[in-house]
């Protein structure tokens, strides 16, 4: 077995819930500004954030949001999302995170399938949620603003602060987020109050963080990235966390300019705008320490040109919701273009080949998997998923291709896995497929990413018709649009005669690749 170790020294992993945690600094720092929105119209200290937290927890616990317990929370960006993340998880309950864009069927699959009973969202999608909780187990929507009638003011629910109630670190479930996985349907990734706090620790000697940083938060909450590395991870830090419900160019680098923004969290195609668009030389850009890209690989040209345009770092790192969800980042001044940088600390790595399942030493290909206490705990519900996802030795196994080389950098690729990455977003085939089947032109389908230089893939669908019947990419378009969100959307339509499938009928998406 050859194991690739951290070169970075090990962390002490506190043993702490995660909102004690995030709330470590909140006596020192108390009229400190911990999160805020861009215009500054919600804006929270650390003891207001703290007292708001508590109070909210004693309200919820007052209504039987108790341990085994499971609240939905679906919406954007605001600061109050830290609010109920945290008093769900002083109460004792878990969180699930839900895209705000979803669908109303896709609110309700994860809504049925996390068991929650609780639903919190925002004005904006009051409607989705109305239809979206119908056969579930939700009997109470909650709205972080004004209520409308059937719903509760979130205002209404603060009550007596609580203490945490107790829970097992190590094993008390304490967020729900969706992913796909390396395959299939998005399953809930059960992440424990060690699996948060440990990956918080883990990076601190690859992002250092400095006093009075600002960071701008763009990037969705619902996301685990966003979750973790922008939410929890900035506000522990003592990071004034400044949030956007949705990107927008004007308005992130006017907030760069107007308050300051040191950490600039992105993913490609932002990156890519950074780099191009004409409007970013209008603005004071200079108070960027550093860009920070993630959730899918970011090409060494577009860095580069990023870096330069912008005078800091454009590094990257690599990680998934089943990692809480960093396992290797690029080290301040330690940026090596193409990279994602180095396994963080207290995490092992290693590069197996997927037909020998031999290990691989530096510079050689293989499937990256990864051994650390930010391994999840499991798949909810789907035993099967999981021990397919991480053996008996503790080792994930990532479906992605990377080499680890001599510096101990790692870099993605290739991918063993079939989920599209959308603008770092998930897409599943399988999902896209088992809609687009249900089209009556449609007689077989199979659906792969293909690349492309903003999204980093597009979802393309293939598909065979019966006799004498044709299809567009319009009409199938709109079947997706009616269903799922609009990421999830095929950008790409090729009608052939047969889909490629092995003798057990699995879809041959290699091939399909190879056309």
């Amino acid at each position: 077995m050859i194991i690739h170790a951290s070169p970075l020294p090990d962390v002490d992993i506190p043993p702490v819930t995660i909102t004690a945690h995030v709330l470590r600094r909140a006596t020192e720092l108390a009229d400190h500004v911990a999160i805020r929105d861009t215009s500054g119209s919600s804006l929270y200290t650390y003891a207001e954030l703290s007292a708001a937290i508590y109070s909210l927890a004693g309200g919820l616990a007052a209504r039987g949001i108790t341990p085994g317990k499971v609240v939905g929370l679906m919406a954007p960006n605001v600061p109050e999302y830290a609010i109920v993340f945290h008093g769900v998880a002083v109460a004792g309950a878990a969180v699930t995170t839900i895209n705000p864009t979803y669908g109303s069927e896709e609110v309700n699959h994860q809504l049925i399938d996390a068991g929650a009973s609780v639903l919190f969202t925002v004005p904006m999608f009051v409607e989705t949620a109305q239809a979206a909780i119908k056969g579930t187990d939700v009997t109470e929507i909650v709205v972080i603003g004004d209520a409308v009638p059937g719903t509760t003011a979130m205002a209404s629910i603060f009550g007596d602060p609580i203490e945490q109630v107790p829970v097992d670190l190590a094993s008390h479930t304490v967020v729900l987020p969706y992913s796909s996985g390396t395959t299939g349907l998005p399953k809930g990734v059960m992440l424990s109050h060690r699996n948060l706090v440990a990956n918080i620790e883990q990076c601190q000697h690859a992002i250092r963080y400095q006093d009075n940083e600002v960071a701008l938060a763009a990037l969705p909450f619902f996301h685990i990235y966003g979750m973790q590395v922008l939410m929890n991870g900035l506000i522990c830090n003592g990071v004034t966390t400044v949030t956007m419900p949705r990107f927008d160019m004007v308005e992130a680098l006017q907030a760069v300019s107007k308050l300051g923004i040191t950490r600039f969290y992105a993913v490609p195609p932002i990156v890519l705008g950074l780099a191009n668009a004409p409007i970013v030389d209008e603005y004071d850009t200079s108070s960027v320490r550093q860009v920070f890209s993630g959730a899918a690989p970011l090409g060494a040209e577009l860095a580069a040109k990023a870096s330069e345009r912008l005078g800091c770092e454009v590094v990257q790192g690599f990680g998934m919701t089943e990692l809480s969800p960093v396992s290797h980042c690029t080290v301040e001044g330690d940026y090596r273009p193409g990279t994602s940088g180095v396994t963080i600390s207290n995490t092992e790595s290693r590069i197996v080949d997927p037909d020998t399942g031999e290990d691989q030493g530096v510079g050689e290909r293989g499937e990256l998997w990864v051994r650390g206490p930010q391994v999840m705990l499991g798949y909810l519900n789907n035993p099967t998923a999981t021990a397919e996802t991480v053996d008996d030795d503790g080792w994930l196994h990532t479906g992605d291709i990377a080499i680890i080389d001599e510096h101990a950098h790692m870099t993605i690729v290739d991918r063993m896995k079939e989920l599209i990455k959308f603008k770092g977003f998930q897409v599943a085939p399988a999902e896209l497929e088992a809609l687009l089947i249900t089209h009556p032109k449609v007689a077989d389908v199979a659906v792969i990413g293909v690349p492309d230089d903003e999204a980093g893939e597009l979802p393309k669908a293939f598909v065979t018709t019966p006799p004498d019947v044709e299809v567009t990419l319009e009409e199938l378009q709109a079947l997706v649009s009616e269903h799922l969100v609009s990421y999830k959307q095929i950008k790409q339509l090729e009608v052939i005669d047969a889909i490629p499938k092995s003798a057990s009928g699995k879809i041959l998406r290699k091939d399909l690749r190879n056309r």
